[in-house]
């Protein structure tokens, strides 16, 4: 189960460690990650909901394990909005 953060506290924590990118872009890629979430995106390679956080990261539709390659997701963040 991941821990539940908002996207402004997310993208404050986003912004520390990739200070070199396009911040505004990230946050609206996510939105839009959020938004297919709720609609009910699915991986790619799997067909489990996404991880909403990842799949913007990444650019690809993902679950947290195909793209992290774990399936310990208790101490990785997820959107709040977007956590069941």
């Amino acid at each position: 189960m991941f821990v539940p953060i908002s996207i402004n506290d997310f993208l404050v924590s986003y912004k520390k460690t990739n200070p070199n990118e396009n911040h505004q872009d990230f946050k609206q890629n996510l939105e839009q990650t959020v938004t297919a979430k709720k609609d009910g995106a699915e991986c790619m390679q799997c067909g489990q909901p996404i991880w909403a956080i990842g799949t913007a990261i990444v650019g690809w539709n993902g679950c947290f394990t195909c793209i992290t390659g774990e399936s310990d997701s208790s101490e990785d963040y997820e959107i709040d909005r977007v956590c069941f």
